[in-house]
């Protein structure tokens, strides 16, 4: 796809994405707080540190105003570079729960007839695939990607290091790449339901938090639905 002048100038006049994340700060000052502010700040910090009497720092047009503003005002280094330890709660229940859905379809195989465990096995995966690939379809996601959340999920949902929402962003991303026009019209989109599917970008996104939707929902019913059995 060939970009004229006029396109390269267009991008040059704000930061779509910054413009995208202003729009949706308006709705979660928390949200602001962490992808904008402390990003701000922890530019400004290092613009500070850097040596030499003349700086100059290159940055996206829609970051220029929350910069500027931050460079008056001090802020601590260390903090904004320490990630938060997180929670315990959910540390347990991002461990606790595949351990228990493993702990059931073990406890039925030992205890009960090996039919009772391989019936376990059937409902987990067909209730935590179908469930995100589901979620998948509702984001309009490609085909492939549907069918990759309906195989992921099963596994994923019993491994807290991956997600099955991330397995089918990547290859929904691979399949339909974000094109110059859907950044060029991305702050137009986000203004409209419709835009947020049409858009590459936003879909992509839409991809990932749908089928994490459907494959959490399917965790949970899917372990009641094991449960069941015993």
């Amino acid at each position: 796809e060939e970009i004229s002048k006029e396109d390269i100038e267009k991008l040059k006049e704000s930061d779509a994405l910054s413009e995208a994340m202003q729009m949706l700060a308006e709705q979660s000052p928390e949200m602001k707080r962490i992808l904008i502010d402390e990003r701000d700040q922890f530019m400004a910090e290092k613009i500070k540190l850097a040596q030499g009497k003349k700086i100059v720092a290159v940055v996206g047009a829609g970051h220029v105003k929350g910069l500027t503003a931050e460079l008056e005002r001090e802020h601590n280094l260390a903090e904004l570079e320490t990630v938060p330890p997180p929670g315990k709660i959910g540390t347990w229940l991002k461990w606790g729960i595949p351990t228990l859905i493993v702990g059931l379809v073990a406890y039925g195989f030992f205890t009960v007839e090996t039919d009772v465990s391989i019936e376990m096995i059937q409902r987990w995966f067909l209730i935590n695939g179908t469930l995100s690939a589901l979620g998948t379809a509702i984001a309009f996601g490609h085909p492939i990607t549907i069918a990759t959340a309906f195989v992921a999920a099963p596994f994923t949902s019993l491994n807290p290091a991956v997600a099955a929402g991330w397995v089918a962003g990547l290859v929904e991303a691979f399949l339909r790449k974000p094109q110059v026009r859907d950044f060029e019209s991305l702050a137009d989109d986000i203004t409209h339901l419709r835009g947020f599917w049409q858009n590459n970008i936003t879909r992509i996104l839409l991809v990932v938090m749908f089928a994490n939707l459907g494959s959490a929902i399917g965790t949970f019913v899917g372990g009641f639905a094991i449960a069941s059995l015993l």
